[in-house]
């Protein structure tokens, strides 16, 4: 499995959900057929993978430490997120991911992907640009 470099491509997908569950440090356990699609990384290169593998460089470290931290505290979190596919293009998801309990006790995540909509994006990027500023 051989990562591309971020190029500056976007990739886009109009329909579908991905979906893809970790264990409680990150590691992907389950990816359904979109997200190997949307991603760029078949079902076996996903699982037993950290989820970060699809994580764009240029993603504002505070956004995953806010997004660790609502998780940490068992609620859900929900949040656009520039993500980098194998082939080294981005895209953009609506993610909602929720804490995965069994018998009581946090055992991993899940998360539920859709294509962010333009609005979404051009909202969020802003935002990102001043946290990855506070960030130098």
């Amino acid at each position: 499995m051989v990562k591309s470099e971020p190029i500056d491509e976007e990739y886009t997908f109009d329909t579908g959900i991905g979906v893809s569950s970790t264990d409680l440090s990150g590691v992907i356990t389950y990816a359904n057929r979109k997200f190997c699609e949307i991603s760029g990384y078949g079902k076996s290169e996903l699982i037993g993978k950290n989820h970060n593998i699809v994580r764009h460089p240029y993603m504002p470290k505070m956004a995953f430490k806010q997004l660790w931290d609502t998780l940490d505290a068992e609620k859900e979190w929900t949040g656009i997120i520039k993500n980098l596919r194998k082939d080294g293009r981005y895209f953009w998801v609506y993610s909602h991911i929720t804490p995965i309990f069994q018998n009581g006790k946090k055992i991993g995540y899940s998360s539920v992907k859709r294509p962010a909509s333009a609005t979404e994006i051009n909202e969020i990027i802003s935002h990102y640009k001043e946290m990855l500023e506070q960030e130098k």
